[in-house]
């Protein structure tokens, strides 16, 4: 052990300080895409969180014992527990990395060699989706450089707008009279209904209805194929817009939404080890598989995880192919991101819970499960941030500690193990992580997480899918208030802890460390909460459609003069166009380069520099494919912390 017993606070400072600024500094001269630099700072890392845990359970823990006290220490240090294995497995997972570009160029190069392409049915699945959501994926789908697909429009709400739709953009249009078995039910009543016509294709890709793919996305992945041992081509989820946590902090352009991590990094890494899983959308499977598996899996929630382990017990790997081949819409309100992880939550759940499934049964290899169990500790360890929020109230409260340890020994182990922790998890993922705001987006889920694990205690299966709404007006200030109750609660309990403990007049001259400790604590667990209640105030976006960053040269028509103008941000509704001033004249258009003229109008109801644009039915078709043909980049791909901290700031104080 490296604790001497005449250090003092300041001798400690100087160690997690030397001990951040050393990381820091190795995080900027060294490469993550060498092997070497991966397994030298991941070993670091794990050198710190062993000796942290080891110390943990030799030095801090106490008698077990009926009373409040000692079970508190051990409930909370079980969750940390899994918390760190959490962490662990994760460095060691992250010692390997795969990149298929270069598979993906030869393939490509191949297909065009050769003459022959897979055919493919593209199944886009929609339930509820409006029309101005599920048509971005359908243009786009409709618009892909490839010689032979065709496109299948899954309706499971059987709409008869969707079905005229369908028929006047020319793709074909597939409903069925029940919604048994959610999304896997729709996909196989496709399947069948493609089987049965004939002549079914090769290979099928899947779309949910707010994913548009960008134009060469079938020439990057089927060719792929040509491996044998291939069942599914999957790539990444991007999105164009901001999540609630971006958009209702304000740092949309300075922090990655919380899936960057998993797709970017994860899902790579998985790949390595031959462990990458379907996710739902964006991907393409070979047919004959699933007709040789009875179809898309049912069993559990997640349909897209299960059908990469029957996969894989067949022998058959999915390939994370890394590319930004496709974009979508990301949860709009934290409503519905809650409801999307909690359903991802029991989903995985249930795959380790079926009988042949890979927790403990079914025909997979060692890492296979290792990998699974990986995943479910992701959950496992969700309430272990409800035990850190909680921890230094009931400190205050009760004069119970979650830590019974010296306190500049857990500044030396803890702290620099923290330290070392951020610094690796920043540099590893790209800077797609920030302390504080990374430590937000785990907050916001994890008591709706939590309450999901207890329920699965008790009930695993016959919960219902629930579909993440999209679209829909978004135009008023919304608050989610049994989240923001929860977030405002935990606020004030450590606000109204520290004030009365400090400014009581029973309170002590002189604090103890451990007082000290609680208090920068409470601060800490204040400061999470507060901001995830930030969170759950949702500000208003404007306008049904998400403009799209496009920076195009363009030229603005106003009674036959025509001058040079700048697009800065395109929608099939509205532009934004900077020191534009329209006339009101009857030929007033901007050009938009692959559209023509399109019709531009004001209102006053508009921000400043916004424009309401009027296309006809072909434009507004066609800024769609000008939009989506290649992946726009709309959200910030990786993270500032300065400029989120300001963010911040400035969302706090006004709103």
């Amino acid at each position: 052990m490296f604790f001497d017993v005449n250090d003092d606070v300041a001798s400690v400072l100087v160690f997690d300080v030397g001990v951040a600024l050393t990381f820091i500094v190795f995080s900027r001269i060294a490469d993550r895409e060498r092997l070497a630099d991966r397994i030298l700072f991941g070993s670091a890392a794990i050198l710190s969180l062993v000796l942290y845990i080891s110390w943990r359970w030799l030095d801090t823990l106490p008698d077990l014992e009926i009373t409040g006290s000692s079970l508190w220490a051990y409930f909370y240090f079980t969750f940390e527990t899994v918390s760190v294995v959490y962490g662990l497995g994760s460095i060691f997972i992250l010692f390997r990395m795969s990149d298929w570009t270069r598979e993906a160029d030869d393939a490509q190069e191949e297909l065009k060699a050769l003459g022959t392409y897979p055919s493919v049915d593209v199944f886009i699945c929609t339930y509820n989706e409006p029309i101005n959501i599920l048509e971005k994926s359908v243009i786009s789908a409709r618009s892909m450089d490839y010689p032979r697909f065709k496109i299948y429009v899954c309706d499971d709400t059987r709409r008869p707008q969707i079905k005229d739709y369908c028929a006047r953009v020319g793709v074909n249009y597939i409903t069925r009279p029940d919604n048994g078995h959610a999304k896997a039910g729709n996909l196989n009543n496709a399947l069948a209904l493609t089987n049965s016509a004939g002549n079914s294709s090769d290979l099928i890709m899947v779309l949910d209805a707010d994913f548009a793919p960008q134009e060469n996305f079938l020439m990057r992945v089927t060719g792929l194929f040509r491996n044998g041992e291939i069942g599914l081509v999957q790539t990444p989820q991007f999105y164009f817009n901001s999540d609630p946590i971006q958009h209702n902090l304000g740092i949309s352009s300075s922090f990655v939404d919380d899936q960057r991590v998993f797709f970017d990094t994860f899902q790579p890494a998985k790949d390595a080890a031959g462990c990458a899983f379907c996710v739902g959308t964006s991907f393409v499977v070979r047919r004959s598989l699933l007709n040789e598996m009875g179809g898309f899996p049912h069993e559990a929630l997640s349909e897209d995880m299960l059908l990469t382990y029957r996969l894989m017990e067949r022998g058959y790997v999915t390939r994370w192919l890394n590319e930004k081949l496709s974009v979508g819409l990301s949860a709009e309100g934290i409503p519905e991101y809650i409801t999307q992880r909690t359903r991802w939550c029991l989903g995985t759940i249930q795959i380790g819970l079926l009988k042949d499934g890979p927790l403990w049964r079914g025909r997979f290899t060692l890492t296979q499960r290792l990998h699974y169990i990986h995943g479910l500790l992701s959950w496992l360890s969700k309430p272990f941030i409800l035990c850190m929020l909680f921890a230094p109230s009931i400190y205050w409260l009760f004069d119970v500690s979650a830590i019974q340890a010296d306190e500049l020994v857990f500044m030396k182990y803890g702290i620099s193990a923290l330290f070392v922790f951020w610094s690796y998890s920043s540099w590893i993922s790209g800077r797609r992580t920030l302390p504080l705001f990374t430590e937000v987006t785990h907050a916001i889920t994890a008591l709706p997480v939590t309450i999901t694990l207890c329920q699965a205690i008790r009930k695993p299966f016959g919960r219902p899918f629930k579909v993440t709404e999209k679209g829909g007006d978004r135009s008023t200030i919304r608050i989610h208030a049994p989240t923001a109750i929860f977030f405002g609660l935990v606020t004030l309990l450590s606000a109204f802890s520290v004030v009365t403990t400090v400014f009581a007049w029973s309170s002590p001259t002189e604090f103890s460390e451990r007082d000290c400790m609680n208090l920068v604590w409470s601060a800490f667990s204040m400061l999470i909460a507060f901001v995830s209640l930030l969170v759950c105030i949702e500000l208003p976006r404007f306008g049904q459609e998400e403009l799209i960053k496009v920076h195009m040269r363009s030229s603005h028509r106003a009674k036959g003069t025509i001058r040079e103008i700048r697009i800065d941000a395109l929608s099939t509704q509205n532009a934004l166009i900077e020191g534009l001033n329209l006339s009101g004249a009857e030929d007033e258009a901007v050009f938009i380069s692959g559209v023509g003229w399109v019709r531009i109008e004001s209102e006053m109801s508009m921000p400043p520099n916004w424009f309401r644009i009027v296309p006809n039915f072909q434009q507004h078709n066609d800024i769609l494919h000008t939009l989506f043909r290649k992946a726009p980049d709309n959200v910030a791909k990786t993270g500032m912390l300065g400029k989120s901290m300001i963010g911040l700031c400035r969302r706090a104080l006004f709103g």
